[in-house]
């Protein structure tokens, strides 16, 4: 293992966004290529890695309730979406030569393997990155809350959380022009401020397994093996 990494087992989230790329819905051939040689590059650099990516550019179940469907109902196609997403980045990353499973809360044999914790610890073991697909498997719960959940349980020393701004922002960059990069944040400072870092189940869950988290804009080239070196970009929140 490199001894330069400061985190050397690692869950990447990444949004339905980091997946469909400029286009904003569905998959983007060249966004998936990016995400393929982030995800070779800490690879390569000898982390174990485990992925989780949201389903929202296919369907978002929230989204679909507030539109009159059944709220099971859209939170389980939103879980069926993350599966396609899953499959697409598993298909680039095996064809660049990095040996990839596919770990489903749905039971889906024909697609991928079902999670068993026991069995992910192998998989990262053997230096094969995992992606968790479906979800927590249950409604109600979204992508951000079952990646800090599959982190906790491999057992994760930090989950690096790919977006498409620069980190932590004081209000919304977009809406507010010159809004603060802050740099380092704790979780009671994420929760008291209602900051948009992941939703407030998932926070609870990092501060009380005091698993620290960095949000990185996922565009730029190399961010998150320089987040896994321990080099300073985006923002930290950790317990203090």
């Amino acid at each position: 293992m490199t001894p330069e990494l400061r985190y050397r087992r690692v869950l990447l989230k990444l949004s339905g966004e980091a997946v469909a790329g400029e286009a904003g819905f569905g998959i983007s051939a060249a966004a998936i290529e990016h995400l393929t040689r982030e995800v070779k590059a800490v690879h390569e650099a000898g982390a174990a890695l485990g992925l989780v990516v949201g389903g929202g550019t296919i369907i978002r179940g929230t989204a679909a309730a507030r539109q009159g469907m059944d709220r099971v109902s859209a939170d389980y196609m939103g879980m069926l979406a993350t599966e396609i997403n899953a499959l697409a980045l598993q298909d680039m990353l095996e064809r660049t030569g990095v040996e990839t499973r596919v770990m489903t809360a749905i039971r889906m044999e024909e697609l991928a393997e079902p999670y068993i914790r026991r069995r992910a610890l192998r998989h990262l073991e053997k230096g094969r990155v995992v992606l968790f697909a479906g979800g927590t498997g249950n409604p109600y719960f979204s992508t951000d809350t079952a990646a800090v959940l599959r982190a906790i349980e491999i057992g994760a020393d930090v989950i690096v959380k790919g977006t498409k701004v620069d980190g932590v922002y004081a209000a919304d960059p977009v809406r507010t022009p010159g809004a603060e990069l802050l740099r380092r944040l704790s979780f009671m400072e994420v929760m008291t401020r209602e900051l948009a870092v992941m939703d407030a189940t998932a926070i609870s869950l990092c501060k009380d397994n005091n698993l620290p988290i960095i949000v990185l804009n996922i565009r730029k080239p190399g961010a998150v093996l320089a987040a896994v070196r321990g080099e300073p970009i985006g923002t930290v929140v950790t317990g203090t």
